[in-house]
């Protein structure tokens, strides 16, 4: 019985095909895109936007003003809102380094535009404390570029 089986499987492999490699079966052939061509005008524009955009903030070196280093979050998130609501032409910029809070305040190209600042901002009591002028990295936006933008 063994023998019929063995010989029944050898004829089986024998006579069985491996794979057969077929070529492909797709055609080359021609494709058609209908599309609006207000698409590629949407597409213009958005990249006209983002140019602008991009150009639009710039870094440079110039100046900030060191307003603030304490471990009192509610005292630091009330000097910001302080300085947002009396100076809402400048950034604030609040960073964490544990366990301490940093304000720093502007973007000033001259030292001389820092010191006005610092002056009105001790006129108006917002900090009683002494603030320091850093020279650091600060984001410039060229007033060429804004009628792009609002475009």
């Amino acid at each position: 019985m063994k023998k019929i089986i063995y010989i029944f499987l050898l004829l089986i492999s024998i006579t069985s095909k491996a794979q057969v490699t077929a070529t492909d079966s797709a055609v080359p052939g021609k494709i058609t895109v209908i599309k609006d061509s207000r698409l590629d005008e949407l597409a213009r524009r958005e990249a006209a936007f983002n140019e602008a955009l991009s150009a639009a903030t710039k870094s440079s070196k110039g100046y900030r003003l060191m307003i603030l280093n304490t471990n009192d979050r509610p005292f630091a998130m009330k000097v910001r809102s302080q300085l947002l609501q009396n100076f809402p032409e400048q950034k604030v910029y609040m960073g964490f380094q544990p366990p301490f809070i940093k304000l720093k305040f502007g973007n000033f190209l001259t030292k001389e535009d820092a010191e006005i600042y610092k002056k009105d901002i001790l006129r108006l009591k917002i900090i009683t404390g002494n603030i320091y002028l850093l020279p650091e990295t600060i984001e410039t936006k060229p007033e060429k570029n804004k009628e792009v933008i609002e475009n």
